[in-house]
């Protein structure tokens, strides 16, 4: 995916420079990337870049007219109404060229410059007046950086890949990282499936100056904890002007965007607030090879109502024929952070972008807003693992990973940039990715929710009947209006909660006791009580139409004879869940995810 590697070290120039495009070209994944090189050898400084064709990056290396600053960024950066007047007033143009904006940025407010910056990204300046070098990303570490230090040389890259292609002693994994993958579906806390590689946090700043490294946070989440608390009025009123406000910034593009929508809160705020100077987008919504979800339905109502073209992208048959190869696609591009269950994520991005190379998304606004979490050990079977592996799964406790934070901070910088970064990587590598629900205006307006407030729909509903009132008859996925009152609202949203947690039983969390009633459920499914919120049926599949990529796969890691399974293990769970009598469509993903890691990533990775 986009993103930025290099090296900075006092050793050989040629070295250098032929190790980082090995690391650059690691990175190129599609024929509408484009890529770079920037050397500086009189400061030891080697850095490439990969970037979309569409977005302003592919413009780089950013420099400012004397030459003595230049930039390399990956991902985006929006600017608040405040700055942009700002910038103006000194007769800037943010518009004609992001990155030639931001290096006179730097110029006119040094440090100050990283901790005013806004979206998600990472980048390096390199500052030849004071023989100085930054390396930084966002507030979140959504742009992640990974990073190792030698006694002569400081690697970092936005993927792991990029390390491992030139660095052979990080081709093992962690055990840590591993232990926590198995608990938690992730690693923790900068730690990655790789020993001794790690990712910088979020709010990072690297400073590089005569062969020493600064590392310090611009920014600490404590500096929004400690707003005070507003009035549920007042946030409402508070809220509704703030998103208003901060939305045009994620329309603004040269470029054709579409919105990924779904029949939630979250893009449904997005559709009422749309603004009317932004170029018409086209919308769409992901769904399963046949069948209608509730998504479906209700997303092409919203659309209809708000005057947009809709489209169904659709899982076909050739995701199945071809399905080793989507799934290795997505462990590799990812470096494992999305498994085998994210290998629908990249096919239905590619099939966006035909439609727009601009993604916008509704995404974490549930998180951030709501309170909604779904962080929580995934609950393998221990008969999987060899006993070795077992010990270091018992000391990961969920106690020990949430402690005490507050409930957003714990979102916004623990759980999304953990848990759900996969998803996020892969579709970043197909489309140009936005979300506003990470923007440092709601985030920072989110922690001044009454506390009694902070899991109440009320407010999203409250800008959507304010802006679009039409938007407000149409319910959610979980039966939410404008008038959620009376026994009719109360029966819509039992009857949309109910089938929502069957969909869960029947597609991933079907307890082994009831697996033998599956024929019972895909009965319901056929007739419609299921299949209503998801689309996406990998326990099935792995069941039927990938019980032989199942059956093959298993079997070379037994053959391989992994540390850290149970062999004997591995041959029942795959009799037993294409059978029908269990279910362990996680313990499947965990196996086939850290084989295609071993596999694409650690023994295969120089060759490929």
């Amino acid at each position: 995916m986009p993103g930025l590697t290099g090296i900075i070290s006092q050793r050989p120039a040629e070295d250098c420079q032929r190790l980082l495009k090995s690391m650059v070209a690691s990175m190129e994944h599609e024929r509408f990337y484009r890529s770079g090189t920037h050397f500086i050898p009189e400061m030891g400084i080697y850095a490439g870049w990969v970037a979309d064709e569409d977005s302003f990056a592919a413009n780089q290396v950013f420099i400012n007219e004397r030459r003595d600053i230049a930039l390399i960024f990956a991902g985006e950066c929006f600017i608040d109404s405040e700055t942009r007047a700002e910038l103006a007033r000194k007769g800037h143009d943010v518009g004609a060229n992001k990155g030639d904006w931001l290096v006179h940025f730097y110029e006119e407010e040094g440090d100050r410059f990283f901790a005013k910056l806004n979206g998600l990204f990472s980048g390096l300046l390199i500052d030849k007046r004071q023989r100085q070098v930054f390396l930084f990303n966002d507030r979140y570490g959504l742009e992640r950086i990974y990073w190792y230090e030698t006694t002569d040389a400081t690697y970092f890259a936005s993927e792991a890949k990029a390390l491992l292609r030139i660095l052979p002693e990080l081709r093992e994994f962690d055990e840590e990282g591993v232990a926590q993958f198995l608990t938690y579906g992730c690693a923790l806390d900068g730690r990655t499936l790789f020993r001794g590689m790690h990712l910088l946090p979020g709010g990072s700043l690297c400073s590089f100056e005569n062969g020493s490294c600064h590392k310090k946070a611009y920014f600490s989440p404590a500096t929004w904890e400690s707003q005070p608390a507003l009035s549920i009025d007042s946030f409402e009123s508070e809220f509704e002007e703030t998103f208003k406000q901060v939305l045009p910034r994620y329309f603004e593009s040269e470029l054709r965007t579409g919105i990924s929508l779904t029949a939630g809160l979250d893009t449904r705020m997005i559709m009422a607030c749309r603004p009317e100077s932004a170029e018409k987008p086209v919308s769409y919504t992901f769904s399963g090879e046949k069948g209608s979800t509730l998504d479906d339905r209700l997303a092409a109502r919203v659309a209809k109502t708000c005057g947009l073209e809709h489209q169904l992208l659709r899982i076909g048959s050739d995701f199945f024929s071809n399905f080793a190869t989507y799934g290795d696609r997505t462990v590799y591009i990812t470096d494992g952070c999305f498994g085998i269950l994210g290998a629908h994520e990249i096919y239905l991005n590619r099939q966006a972008r035909q439609l727009a190379p601009v993604r916008l998304t509704g995404n974490y606004g549930s998180e951030v807003l709501r309170g909604t979490s779904t962080f929580e050990p995934i609950g393998l079977s221990r008969s999987l693992f060899n006993p070795g592996i077992s010990h270091s799964l018992s000391s990961l406790a969920p106690s020990s990973v949430r402690g005490r934070e507050h409930p957003i901070t714990f979102a916004a910088f623990r759980e999304i940039p953990w848990s759900l970064f996969g998803s996020l990587a892969a579709g970043r590598s197909q489309t140009i990715f936005r979300t506003p629900y990470l923007d440092n205006e709601i985030v920072a307006l989110a922690y001044r929710s009454p506390e009694s407030f902070r899991r109440s729909p009320h407010s999203a509903l409250r800008v959507v009947m304010n802006n679009r009132a039409a938007l407000n008859h149409i319910p959610t996925d979980m039966g939410l209006t404008g008038d959620n009152s009376g026994v009719v609202a109360m029966l819509r949203r039992g009857f949309c909660k109910a089938t929502f947690k069957l969909d869960y039983f029947n597609n991933e969390g079907l307890p082994h006791w009831l697996s033998p009633l599956d024929p019972v459920f895909r009965r319901f499914q056929s007739i419609g009580i299921l299949g209503l919120h998801k689309y996406l049926h990998y326990r099935s599949w792995f069941s039927r139409e990938l019980a032989g990529y199942l059956h093959d796969v298993v079997t070379d890691a037994r053959t391989q004879q992994s540390p850290f399974w149970n062999s004997d293990f591995l041959e029942q769970m795959v009799r037993e869940h294409t059978c029908g009598r269990r279910n362990y469509v996680r313990e499947i993903n965990a196996v086939l995810t850290l084989e295609a890691v071993e596999r694409l990533l650690l023994r295969d990775l120089p060759s490929r």
